[in-house]
């Protein structure tokens, strides 16, 4: 059995909050995840280990990476009947604003979805979604489902 389909309830989808009980660097960063209708919202709380320059104070930049990654990852499996954790291609990331010590918020958007890769695009921001601290832009590879 693996890990996803053991998170599967009875009607299907994949239950987020378990998935990323199961994932180490998810639960390093605190990350806990809001699902209102269809939309997803990450939240990387605020916490002293996720800091990379206590003179300011600002986020890490790899705390803010990873946790636009595990967002792209959490959406594409929410949104795909995806068995397999989709494994990163390539990831390019726009610091846009120093991250200040407080709770960051980030949404997903699947740009293109074929049956191998999926183009993701992440906004992440503190206070205001007009005002991002930090956008990613992925593509990701999908095991394409069995087909009979």
């Amino acid at each position: 059995m693996t890990l996803l389909n053991s998170l599967m309830n009875s009607e299907g989808p994949i239950n987020l909050h378990n998935l990323l009980a199961k994932i180490p660097y998810a639960q390093m960063l605190g990350m806990d995840v809001h699902r209102m209708g269809l939309e997803i919202t990450t939240v990387l709380p605020f916490r002293q280990t996720n800091v990379g320059n206590p003179t300011l104070p600002a986020l890490h930049g790899g705390a803010v990476a990873g946790f636009l990654e595990m967002t792209a990852i959490i959406e594409l499996l929410a949104r795909t009947d995806n068995k397999v954790l989709p494994k990163p291609i390539d990831i390019s990331i726009d610091y846009l604003r120093s991250g200040k010590p407080m709770e960051t918020y980030a949404r997903a958007t699947v740009t293109k979805h074929g049956r191998r890769v999926s183009n993701v695009q992440v906004l992440a921001w503190q206070s205001d979604p007009e005002h991002p601290i930090a956008r990613l832009h992925g593509h990701f590879f999908l095991k394409p489902t069995e087909t009979s």
